[in-house]
């Protein structure tokens, strides 16, 4: 029994075609990334937030390349997400700063696509979100600053976001004394686009909501969801506070495009019925995956 215990607990390798996928994904998205800090931030003298916005300050300062300050100043929080989330993170945030550290040195003598700074500032966010986005999503990281946050969190009264808006007020204000305080904004601009486009990327568009119906066409509801929606559908049971009335509670997982099908059908079957519909973050296991509608 032990033995079993001990295999189960054993960290396992990811199959070698899992692995190939993660690596290239990795490394559009570090591409990504320093596209958008190249190409489009850093020559307009707009930052980005975190260990990233403070490498751009000092390369800007001493003179050195950017890479090399991205990939020294991380160093010490991989070690730190290696003490926090394993190996496998640990590597896939080595590799995806490594990549990065290269392509950034290698766009450095490329000219900006554009002078204008809000067009650099709004796309080169996006480009550099999406990047971000993707290597997360395939379980690395290209700042440093998450990490530190994971590990702060657990000696102070604050949420990692909390712990991050905090440490990047401070960076991203600091950019108004080296570069100037029109810059600073821009840079405040760039940060917020990219952490919207970061969502977008890890959240994805199948970003999952579960569903809570109350209704006296319970039935008839929960069916319809399966037919039309190709969904599953657990009934749970369920009794009013103040009337005393025995009800049946339909609890389902859809994705937000599929929202205000969902809601139709409600509707369609019994408009007083009570519906709550709430974000999830993730979901596993289950027969929650959507079978095909003919």
């Amino acid at each position: 029994m032990t033995e079993l215990m001990n295999e189960k607990i054993q960290h396992r390798k990811l199959p070698l075609q899992k692995v190939i996928l993660r690596t290239i994904a990795i490394t559009i998205g570090a591409i990504l990334m320093a596209t958008g800090l190249e190409i489009f931030l850093v020559p307009n003298h707009v930052i980005d937030g975190g260990i990233t916005g403070i490498s751009i300050m000092l390369a800007h300062i001493i003179g050195w390349k950017l890479g090399i300050f991205i990939f020294i100043l991380n160093l010490p929080f991989v070690y730190m997400g290696y003490k926090q989330m394993g190996k496998t993170f640990a590597i896939s945030t080595v590799y995806g700063i490594i990549v990065l550290s290269i392509f950034v040195s290698f766009f450095h003598p490329i000219p900006a696509f554009t002078d204008d700074i809000l067009l650099a500032t709004v796309f080169g966010g996006m480009i550099l979100g999406m990047g971000v986005g993707i290597v997360i999503r395939n379980g690395g990281a290209l700042d440093g600053t998450e990490i530190l946050a994971l590990v702060i969190t657990k000696k102070v009264p604050f949420s990692v976001g909390q712990i991050i808006m905090f440490i990047n007020i401070f960076i991203l204000g600091a950019a108004g004394f080296v570069f100037s305080w029109d810059r600073a904004m821009y840079s405040l601009l760039a940060y917020v686009i990219a952490s919207k486009a970061i969502d977008t990327v890890v959240a994805g568009l199948e970003e999952s909501k579960s569903v809570w119906i109350i209704s006296d066409e319970a039935e008839e509801i929960g069916n319809a969801i399966n037919a039309r929606l190709g969904r599953g559908v657990t009934y749970i049971k369920g009794q009013g506070a103040f009337t005393g009335d025995n009800k049946k509670v339909i609890f389902s997982i859809i994705t937000r495009l599929e929202e205000s099908k969902l809601t139709t059908i409600v509707e369609d079957i019994d408009p007083t019925a009570f519906l709550a519909i709430g974000d999830i973050s993730e979901v596993r296991g289950g027969r929650f995956k959507k079978r095909d509608i003919h």
